[in-house]
């Protein structure tokens, strides 16, 4: 049963951006189309929901965007939503294009702001997972994810063919400043020889017997993939303690940096992202509020804040067990 005291929906994209957000948006449109809502896109984030800058969108605006990166809503951070007053000034605005219902799609960043205004104003809102890292407890997937770390997989696969043209050390820095889901799993992809991740505690010492048993065992290259979040260091970091201490390899260093934000969504961010876009509206309609849509065991659910702040999305220790035996 939809809440008939609804009749405009605001969606906006928040933080980081992420390969999926646009078919996110897509999927929130036209479902609230399809439930005879309207829906208005607030540019920006929650800075365009403090300066007023809204637009209505109809099924056709949101046509031919399911396959692009980024986000047509753009995103940007704000200081001011921090405060009291900048979210007064947010819902004033919200209240005058008669928005009376928002969807999100950005991190526990966003899901927070989202949080303040819900408990402040008392507007019915619906968070969407958007974040490359995966990071976010209360759902197995977040829009971007795969599409990050197919695009890391098929950079390493590109070094690991210079790497083996010459005697070569590469140090390739994926995105993970807290979570190493990107740096395990293309790892795996890539035979990466090891992985660095924030979780783990592996020694510099411990990276350096690993590299002279491949020596030892003639190996004719090595490729480490270190999230960026790595406790012993970054890729750079790491390259010059390497060098330090051995001169068997030739060391390179290659950051990936933003490059894993863009590009074209695959599959599975497109259907992901759109699945959770119409979870979100048909949640809000259906009174879900101060939650977070999230897919668990191939379900749609809904997750509190509390629930997903209280909680991380812990690495899984079966990846990193099969990373270590195929590392050889």
């Amino acid at each position: 049963m939809t809440n008939t005291n609804i009749k405009r929906i605001g969606v906006f994209t928040s933080g980081g951006d992420a390969p999926g957000m646009n078919a996110a948006i897509r999927a929130v449109v036209r479902t609230g189309i399809y439930y005879q809502k309207e829906v208005m896109g607030i540019m920006r984030g929650y800075e365009g929901m403090i300066e007023g800058d809204i637009v209505k969108l109809g099924a056709r605006s949101v046509g031919n965007i399911i396959q692009r990166g980024g986000t047509i809503l753009k995103t940007a951070r704000s200081k001011e939503f921090r405060t009291k007053e900048g979210r007064q000034k947010a819902y004033e605005n919200l209240k005058k294009e008669g928005i009376d219902a928002l969807v999100a799609i950005g991190g526990d960043g966003s899901f927070t702001g989202l949080h303040y205004l819900t408990q402040e104003y008392g507007i019915p809102a619906v968070c969407i997972p958007g974040t490359i890292d995966n990071d976010l407890a209360g759902t197995d997937y977040t829009i971007g994810y795969d599409t990050a770390t197919n695009t890391a997989v098929e950079a390493i696969d590109k070094i690991r063919d210079t790497a083996l043209s010459h005697n070569r050390l590469f140090f390739i820095e994926v995105m993970g400043r807290n979570s190493g889901y990107i740096a395990v799993n293309s790892g795996i992809a890539g035979g990466a020889a090891a992985v660095i991740i924030p979780e783990e505690t592996m020694s510099f010492e411990e990276l350096m017997t690993l590299l002279t048993e491949g020596e030892g065992s003639s190996k004719k290259s090595n490729l480490i993939v270190v999230a960026e979040g790595s406790k012993i260091g970054g890729a750079n970091e790491l390259a010059r303690k390497v060098a330090e201490r051995s001169d068997y390899f030739d060391i390179k260093v290659t950051v990936l940096g933003h490059l894993q934000r863009g590009g074209s969504p695959t599959y599975f961010d497109r259907v992901l992202a759109s699945k959770m876009g119409v979870a979100a509206v048909e949640g809000v309609l259906n009174g879900q509020s101060d939650v977070m849509v999230g897919v668990r065991n191939h379900q749609m659910v809904y997750n509190s804040f509390d629930t997903i702040m209280s909680h991380t999305h812990d690495i899984d220790k079966e990846s990193l067990r099969i990373a270590k035996i195929l590392s050889i």
